[in-house]
């Protein structure tokens, strides 16, 4: 009797372990289209383990998307899944197509995101969005999204750091670095913070959108801070 127990024992402590090892966070890669797809290609990654975890994630991720693909004013979504967001962009192609028989130009969108950074306590996700409906480029957005790895929620930029107007001072010394050949849209001492910070391998990276701060000609403005330098500002710590 005392052995049966014994196995009973082991054979529930695997099957706990089992269970928390089936809800450890993670990833995969997902294409996502649908079946009259012609100018719309999305990879995303996508979160598995813990369903309200990995739920809220993903919720996060569908709506950047969602909102990549959705033309016109953004509290005028209708959409609510990202195969719907590719049939209705393009059913706008089509339109666009059957108003202006003669125009020679092609639609396209492009989505790719991947997992940046990822401990036990912060995920760190980046997403690149290249959409062109005419005119003389496409429009390229960046997005850095962060989340609590042990809730799933979104973590605002604010609630990244102890101090953040100290945080910024520091930011500003590798922002002049980094801008030293180029032309932004304000002055240095009226420096900001972008909206995308994400954490990487290397280190804090702040990147600034085309127009954020700078006119389409001079691209993306983007730089890291080493977490050595980091780190002391960082509610969620880097990797030294």
């Amino acid at each position: 009797m005392q052995h049966t127990n014994y196995i009973l024992l082991i054979f529930c402590f695997i099957l706990f372990n089992n269970c928390k090892e089936e809800e450890t966070l993670s990833f995969v890669e997902v294409n996502m289209t649908t079946e009259n797809n012609s100018s719309v290609e999305i990879n995303i990654p996508v979160a598995v383990g813990d369903p309200i975890i990995s739920n809220t994630i993903n919720s996060e991720i569908t709506h950047v998307v969602i909102s990549e693909l959705h033309l016109g004013e953004t509290e005028n979504i209708t959409s609510k899944s990202i195969e719907e967001s590719i049939d209705s962009f393009n059913k706008e192609y089509s339109d666009f197509i059957s108003d202006f028989p003669d125009s020679s130009q092609v639609w396209d969108a492009e989505i790719d995101g991947e997992v940046i950074y990822q401990t036990d306590t912060i995920v760190s996700l980046s997403i690149t969005s290249y959409v062109n409906t005419g005119g003389a480029h496409g429009i390229l957005h960046i997005y850095f999204l962060n989340f609590n790895a042990s809730t799933g929620k979104r973590i605002p930029n604010s609630n990244l750091f102890y101090d953040i107007n100290a945080f910024k001072a520091i930011a500003k010394t590798y922002f002049d670095k980094a801008i030293m050949d180029k032309s932004t849209l304000f002055e240095k001492d009226n420096f900001t913070l972008p909206v995308n910070i994400g954490y990487t391998e290397e280190g804090l990276n702040l990147t600034y959108n085309v127009y954020e701060i700078a006119p389409y000609s001079t691209g993306l403005i983007d730089f890291t801070i080493p977490y050595e330098v980091a780190d002391d500002y960082l509610i969620f710590k880097g990797s030294i």
